[in-house]
């Protein structure tokens, strides 16, 4: 059986084994491949696994002897499912492997907004502060969490994580989610509005998925409900924000801050206001990329292939 593998350098750049889906059959490896190459490199291949290369109902329609695609990621948007389920193609992603770590870099982005730790270590390696007058000095307001609230949009496994720690840092939390589940215990803890979030937060934090209802949820009447001092965080999806209104209320001082891991389009446009606006912080998608959840996502992604073909397949996307 053949397996092809379209883009794995983003889950694996050199780090990891392939080795667990050698076991099923043939394996053909590639780095990067485009939409036009797709039906070249997967012929014949029974089992197709996907990054971010898109299949989209054209290429689907050239592969008969697909049986399964398996996203290598949560979102899988890249995929025609509708197309892959007419044809009896089983499709899979890997919804939990990087909780941990997108909460994380949550609050990797909020401490250099409020730290500005790079700009100061900077500042000390080029001497300012051996030239200093005074023992201590900063380039820039700092800002304690402790006693701030944080505005978590998207209360699921990673929107809780990021709560919990919030919590452990003195924050009150205000959540809102369309599912709201179980309210945790932490103290200072309160289901919210989207509204009252925006108006009320020193720190909103978005990880809703992206649907046509929260497309651009983050737009120039939204972000004017926001305290002129709060700071904006995104690590979910980039189209849940406007991002030339961002930008300008941003630039306008409407808002004190931004620090971003996902833009409308990925690889952004040199155009895109938001690489130049003022005191924007923009990471290039890595909060999911540290080595323990890229080893996570290989190990549920070689568990998604084996159930498939022991007939219980599971992470199915697409049921109805």
């Amino acid at each position: 059986m053949k397996i092809t593998i379209l883009d794995g350098y983003a889950l694996n750049p050199g780090d990891q084994s392939w080795d667990g889906f050698r076991k099923f059959g043939q394996v053909e490896v590639f780095d990067r491949t485009m939409v036009d190459e797709v039906v070249q490199r997967a012929a014949g291949a029974a089992i197709v696994l996907t990054n971010k290369t898109p299949l989209p109902d054209y290429v689907i329609r050239q592969l008969p002897g697909l049986r399964y695609i398996g996203v290598l990621a949560t979102g899988y948007n890249v995929v025609d499912v509708d197309a892959a389920k007419q044809r009896g193609i089983v499709v899979t992603n890997i919804p939990t492997y990087g909780t941990a770590s997108v909460a994380q870099f949550v609050f990797a982005l909020l401490l250099e907004l409020c730290h500005n730790v790079k700009l100061h270590a900077d500042a000390v390696r080029a001497g300012e502060w051996s030239r200093s007058l005074d023992w201590s000095f900063w380039k820039m307001p700092l800002m304690e969490l402790a006693g701030k609230t944080m505005g978590i949009v998207g209360f699921g496994r990673i929107g809780r994580q990021t709560g919990r720690i919030a919590d452990a840092l003195g924050m009150r939390i205000l959540a809102c989610d369309t599912y709201q589940g179980d309210a945790p215990l932490y103290t200072g803890f309160r289901w919210a509005t989207l509204e009252e979030i925006l108006r009320e937060s020193d720190v909103v934090s978005l990880h809703s998925p992206l649907f046509p209802e929260t497309r651009g949820m983050i737009h120039a009447g939204t972000l004017a409900l926001m305290k002129p001092s709060a700071f904006l965080i995104n690590t979910s999806r980039g189209p849940l924000v406007v991002d030339h209104d961002l930008a300008e209320a941003l630039n306008a001082g409407q808002l004190a801050g931004a620090g971003l891991d996902v833009l409308s389009v990925e690889p952004p446009l040199d155009h895109n206001p938001l690489l130049r606006a003022r005191n924007c912080l923009v990471t290039p998608h890595i909060a999911w990329a540290t080595r323990e959840a890229r080893a996570r996502l290989m190990e549920i992604a070689v568990e998604n292939v084996s159930d498939f073909l022991a007939g219980t397949p599971r992470n199915v996307v697409g049921l109805r």
